[in-house]
């Protein structure tokens, strides 16, 4: 049904505020109405919340019916993250019954994983699922143009001027050739054929470090999708370590982002400083490895160390890129000082949202000038 602007005014500010008016309620009569109103006073209605949820399971489940039924789905999430945060219910989900009832989104994965370990034996397989769902469905939005991206750019990174038949850039070849037109054929001869690299000239190896510290929940679940995808291209060799006050290599669990995300324990403190120490023992090939440091730079381990490791990277030829956030705000906190400093050391700092990892990615791979990049992204760096 549409709503009247009083109507809309009336959900808002709740019964409270029409009461002491003392006129009569503008929702009387319309029983979707006064359900949804009800919805909304159970989570939304004064600090004492007389209404609440409460901690019966029955009760959250009727609850979290009710929204689905009233609400659209990108107003669930939001409630049900409310409900999380302003009501404490972290049993909403301890319960499987009730976590099958949740729409599922990714501050509902990023919710689970930080309370991996807590999660009962009963629930855990619930658990999965949900995280399943929506990673099956950010793998489905964001795998093709990551694939295509790459891959274009692990041709294109590496020029064959004695290529075979079968590995001739035709396209560049002829804008190579357009002044060796013959008119009289109606044919181009080429002087100078142009090729992809062959299979294994183009090979670059990427690092993944991310850090899982409480505050990059939404980014650990996008670096883990990303990381799978990037590990399914046999021409790139990637690796992903995640870290807080220690380091886990989960490289042995790229093929299921589900395990991933399960491997991480989100919520510690950060130590970058020991990150890269274990990233350059790790190093193969540096002029050919590409890092992509995910974090904040709220450094608690030795920061003056983790500048000089930063710079002896660089120094020895590995793309070093840091990204402040991978998730879809793109506004993150950050420590604005080691930012600044990391710049100085001609390193990209700044926040990306997952639509342009794909892009990134490939600019990177083809060694590009990722500043230029920036600018046609309209990113700011930082």
């Amino acid at each position: 049904m549409e709503l009247t602007t009083a109507q809309k005014w009336r959900l808002i500010l709740g019964k409270a505020e029409q009461q002491k008016g003392d006129t009569e309620d503008l929702l009387h009569g319309y029983a979707d109405l006064q359900a949804m109103d009800e919805a909304l006073e159970q989570l939304y209605d004064g600090e004492e919340r007389k209404g609440g949820l409460g901690s019966s399971s029955p009760r959250i489940n009727r609850w979290l019916g009710d929204i689905r039924k009233y609400f659209p789905t990108p107003v669930v999430q939001v409630m049900q993250q409310d409900a999380l945060d302003r009501l404490g219910l972290k049993q909403m989900l301890l319960e499987p019954e009730l976590l099958a009832s949740i729409e599922a989104d990714i501050n509902l994965v990023a919710t689970l994983i930080t309370l991996n370990k807590a999660i009962p034996q009963k629930t855990k397989e619930t658990a999965r699922m949900v995280v399943k769902k929506v990673v099956d469905d950010l793998v489905k939005k964001l795998q093709n143009p990551v694939r295509e991206a790459v891959m274009g750019a692990l041709s294109k990174s590496v020029r064959n001027y004695r290529p075979r038949l079968s590995e001739i850039d035709w396209h560049s070849t002829i804008r190579r050739n357009l002044r060796h037109y013959q008119p009289d054929y109606q044919t181009i001869i080429p002087q100078q054929v142009i090729g992809f690299g062959r299979k294994g000239q183009a090979l670059r190896e990427v690092i993944l470090c991310i850090d899982q510290s409480g505050s990059m929940a939404s980014s650990v679940v996008y670096s883990s999708v990303f990381g799978a995808v990037l590990a399914s291209l046999p021409a790139l060799r990637t690796q992903m370590l995640v870290f807080d006050t220690e380091v886990a290599d989960l490289t042995k669990d790229l093929k299921d982002p589900v395990d991933l995300l399960f491997g991480t324990q989100l919520g510690g403190g950060t130590d970058i400083d020991k990150a890269l120490a274990y990233v350059e023992k790790i190093i193969g090939n540096p002029s050919q490895t590409i890092l992509v440091v995910v974090s904040d730079l709220y450094e608690g381990g030795n920061a003056a160390s983790m500048l000089r490791r930063f710079a002896a990277l660089q120094q020895s030829g590995v793309q070093c890129i840091v990204l402040l956030a991978l998730d879809d705000k793109g506004a993150p906190s950050y420590d604005r000082r080691h930012a600044e400093q990391l710049a100085t050391l001609d390193i990209p700092v700044f926040a990306c949202t997952p639509d342009h990892f794909a892009s990134l990615m490939a600019a990177a791979i083809q060694k590009r000038d990722l500043r230029q990049w920036l600018e046609q992204q309209q990113i700011l760096s930082k």
